[in-house]
């Protein structure tokens, strides 16, 4: 078979059909400060230096996406929330920026357009675009309305309003929906090609079905309607197995799957309706040798590549910056190796 561009390698396990070799996502957001000698802080300080992080990481890596995701707490920095820089691990959202329930009264969402941190992840997506081209996807990045609020407000008063305050609950999922539409609908103007919706609440981990069915599966299916391209749904390391009939009928192309599940079970849940994201676990992924990281990557493969509808990834969206260069490396090899349609042994 020819070899095909990275985005028609992706187009074609969409459409649950074999490309030439499995494609892989390398979900890498902090490593580019490394390739550019930089500390954490200084290299999300500009586009610039995401975008020529970025585009190192794919030659370097040679896998199948560019993956514009800067960090989790760019949304909470937009509306004013403080944000946490480390060196060797993501940035995080420092107190919530909501004291008590009825800040959301007076809530506001940030105008995209006039928010610093912003303009800078989509004057990335710009320079991404006009360096990549159609050669691969350029991945935009949201938090969804009804997981945005464990950074608003904290995890225990978030979950209090969702069972104690169903009207203020129902008036902030309205302002984060109209946000998180907009955000996304930028990115993809300015030259995503699809969107990400980070959902971990969602998650079966972390509440139960009949709870997401009244609460983020009606909200994903009200927002993903309104995003003007493709997206995928990342549970972010959550169980979700028992919702993957429900993730489908929101809307989504992808789901991102957990180590915590099966994935050959998942491959078949999902068969025909979704394509699966996933499973390498990230947290062990630091301690493999290149020997593990290849098995991983065979075990993979041969629980979920067969008829497309795969596309190899981390579990949680986003590799630690502790998980050296030689593991990536031997994961990129084991894809390349081992990844070619027809599948060996098959």
């Amino acid at each position: 078979m020819q070899e095909m561009t990275s985005l028609q390698r992706v187009l074609t396990t969409l459409g649950h059909k074999e490309p030439d070799r499995v494609p892989f996502f390398l979900l890498l957001t902090m490593h580019g400060a490394r390739e550019l000698g930089l500390s954490i802080k200084d290299y999300f300080s500009t586009a610039e230096h995401v975008v020529e992080g970025q585009l190192r990481l794919r030659a370097k890596y040679r896998h199948d996406c560019i993956y514009n995701f800067f960090y989790a707490p760019v949304e909470v920095e937009a509306w004013g929330g403080e944000v946490i820089y480390y060196e060797d691990g993501p940035p995080n959202s420092g107190t919530p920026f909501m004291k008590k329930h009825e800040d959301i009264i007076k809530l506001a969402a940030p105008k995209i357009r006039d928010t610093a941190c912003l303009r800078k992840v989509l004057q990335a997506h710009e320079m991404l675009k006009a360096r990549v081209g159609d050669d691969a996807p350029i991945i935009g990045v949201v938090m969804s309305p009804f997981s945005l609020p464990v950074m608003q407000m904290g995890f225990e008063k978030y979950i209090e309003l969702i069972y104690e305050e169903p009207e203020l609950f129902r008036q902030l999922m309205k302002i984060n929906e109209d946000f998180c539409v907009e955000w996304a609908n930028a990115q993809l103007s300015a030259g995503a090609t699809a969107i990400c919706y980070f959902d971990p609440v969602s998650s079966t981990s972390i509440i139960p079905r009949d709870l997401y069915l009244k609460t983020g599966f009606e909200i994903a299916q009200r927002t993903l309607a309104r995003i003007k391209g493709p997206t995928a749904t990342h549970m972010a390391s959550g169980r979700c197995l028992p919702i993957v009939d429900d993730l489908s009928k929101t809307g989504t192309a992808i789901i991102g799957v957990s180590v915590l599940e099966d994935l050959a079970e998942l491959k078949a849940a999902c068969s025909g309706k979704l394509t699966l994201l996933g499973n390498l676990n990230g947290i062990e992924m630091r301690r493999w040798t290149p020997a593990e990281a290849e098995a991983a990557v065979r075990g993979a493969i041969d629980a979920a590549g067969a008829g497309g509808g795969f596309i190899l990834s981390d579990n949680h969206g986003e590799i630690p910056f502790q998980v050296p260069d030689e593991v990536l490396l031997a994961i990129s090899e084991a894809v390349h190796t081992w990844g070619r349609y027809p599948l060996q042994g098959r």
